[in-house]
């Protein structure tokens, strides 16, 4: 009975051996440098446009983005367009707040915010797209507590949401997920 579990685990140990010599690897675990083309270490971020109503939405947005690159250190963020190796653009094309939580008096608590972009990181060098999505959508709820005023609670939640936005977006262009 021994022997017949140790085959098992050779066998499995054999397929995942097969599968490292093939070069076979999850999408989302490479190195930045398989995801950008090896020129880029600079890129530019400039202000994304905002289609909506809401105001400064393209400011807490674009800085969120810029700030999550920084904070990755693969790349070097550029103001200088002509400096950049890359340049990635984005318009924010739809914002929704909806009620989805009531309290009991029944006033809403709980909203969920809604946002769709559209992102393009283009090469300087060749005006290649390295990465695009026109219909890039992000969600999340917030709450309000009793006793507290849409407005500010509305305004703070936006600023988490616009971190969380731009975590999301650098990963998905650096790592492919």
């Amino acid at each position: 009975m021994a022997i017949s579990h140790m085959k098992k685990y050779w066998a499995l140990a054999l397929v995942c051996v097969s599968f490292a010599a093939c070069g076979y690897r999850f999408r989302g675990t490479g190195n930045l440098r398989d995801v950008l083309p090896p020129h880029v270490k600079k890129i530019n971020i400039p202000l994304f446009k905002n289609k909506t109503t809401r105001f400064e939405l393209d400011k807490k947005f674009t800085q969120g983005v810029i700030d999550e690159f920084i904070a990755r250190g693969k790349v070097e963020v550029t103001s200088d367009a002509k400096a950049a190796d890359a340049i990635l653009s984005g318009e924010i094309l739809t914002f929704t707040v909806s009620p989805v939580g009531f309290a009991k008096q029944g006033s809403a608590d709980h909203y969920a915010i809604y946002v769709v972009t559209s992102v393009v990181l283009t090469d300087s060098k060749n005006q290649k797209v390295i990465y695009s999505n026109p219909s890039y959508v992000f969600n999340e709820d917030y709450e309000v507590p009793q006793g507290k005023d849409f407005e500010s609670v509305e305004t703070e939640a936006l600023k988490k949401i616009a971190e969380k936005f731009a975590r999301n977006l650098v990963l998905a262009i650096l790592e492919g997920f």
